[in-house]
């Protein structure tokens, strides 16, 4: 069944819909495009949250600069290299190297030597190139980006969070702002990075419209990969006191969540799209339905068990105690479970970076 969703409007009302045999014609045709488009696959990305410490005081996010509760931690180059090892001989393709903000010398250095060394370590007859790796570090310079590019880094998830001017003063400190994130944006493609973003949804003075034109910006923006999720508050954020002004909660968060995955899937078509953790938050069953209704990629989480709970962006974040194999085992019975067959040994690239790539 051929959906178009070209203008704002179109979108704003994709997103707001209730009826349940409509949402599950939307379901369905993005299912289709996603099959067509992009294939049935499912690409893992082994998650290593790798360090804690942030410049950054973003209001909503539970590792922000002023919490003094947070206990701060640097995984060391050995334990990322273990962790991204594992991944390898278990089938993943790829890897996500994800931390706090950071761009003092030593820690640009740290990233670039470990990008490297997963690289050149990861190679087999499986990955004759290594693992595929992408970089989710925050805002940098050009040359900073550069550098983690020759590294061996091909792939950078920079979330934007909103599009909205006013929204995103609202949930940031003063020395960050929204044109300067759609910079880093635009220097992470002319550096020749796969370039992923995303929102939240469910913030506080947020709507339909506002979400909208988030997707018209990732067509805008040309972008190849999106990781986005609902927002879920952090008890030591001064997010957290702020009246819900679009008061969408449990069910009704879920389902604008579901119906982001499959506007996106609608709109931008060939792109990878995440059914993130953030789901499973919000529903048990929830990385499985983001995948029926468009997306195509998984992030297993390899981050050290031990340091799991000092890594929360938001409250009751799931999978804190499970061991890499626990996590292993539980996604693959999950993807089983929805008719979808994981892609292993694959590095799952953009289907729209390898064609923009080609004209």
């Amino acid at each position: 069944m051929l959906l178009k969703y070209e203008s704002r409007d179109e979108i704003a009302s994709l997103l707001s819909e209730q009826d349940p045999g409509k949402i599950e014609i939307i379901r369905s045709a993005a299912h289709e495009v996603l099959v067509r488009e992009c294939g049935d696959g499912v690409f893992y990305r082994g998650l290593i949250e790798f360090s804690n410490n942030c410049r950054s005081d973003c209001y909503y996010c539970g590792i922000r600069c002023s919490n003094g509760d947070v206990n701060r931690f640097d995984l060391t180059k050995d334990e990322i290299v273990e962790s991204a090892l594992w991944c390898a001989e278990n089938g993943y393709g790829s890897v996500v190297l994800q931390s706090g903000e950071n761009s003092s010398e030593s820690f640009i250095s740290f990233v670039c030597d470990t990008v490297s060394t997963i690289k050149k370590r990861s190679v087999s007859d499986r990955l004759p190139d290594g693992l595929g790796i992408t970089l989710c570090v925050g805002e940098q310079s050009e040359e900073d980006y550069k550098r983690f590019f020759e590294a061996g880094a091909h792939r950078y998830l920079l979330r934007i969070e909103t599009t909205n001017p006013d929204l995103f003063r609202s949930i940031h400190p003063e020395d960050q702002t929204l044109e300067h994130r759609i910079e880093c944006l635009k220097r992470l493609r002319r550096t020749g990075f796969q370039v992923g973003t995303g929102v939240m949804f469910g913030l506080p003075g947020q709507n339909y419209e506002m979400l909208a034109d988030d997707i018209l910006f990732f067509k805008a923006m040309d972008i190849d990969m999106i990781g986005m999720g609902p927002y879920i508050p952090h008890s030591a954020t001064p997010l957290i006191t702020r009246k819900r002004q679009f008061k969408i909660v449990g069910d009704a968060l879920l389902t604008v969540s579901l119906l982001m995955i499959a506007a996106c899937r609608l709109v931008l078509k060939d792109i990878n799209i995440a059914a993130t953790t953030a789901l499973q938050t919000i529903d048990p069953q929830g990385r499985e339905k983001g995948l029926s209704f468009g997306a195509n990629v998984i992030m297993p989480q390899l981050t050290p068990v031990d340091y799991r709970k000092s890594y929360l962006l938001y409250d009751n974040k799931p999978c804190l105690e499970d061991t890499k194999e626990d996590c292993r085992n539980c996604l693959s019975r999950r993807i089983e479970g929805v008719n979808r067959v994981i892609r292993y040994n694959e590095w799952g690239d953009s289907p729209h970076f390898m064609r923009r790539r080609r004209i």
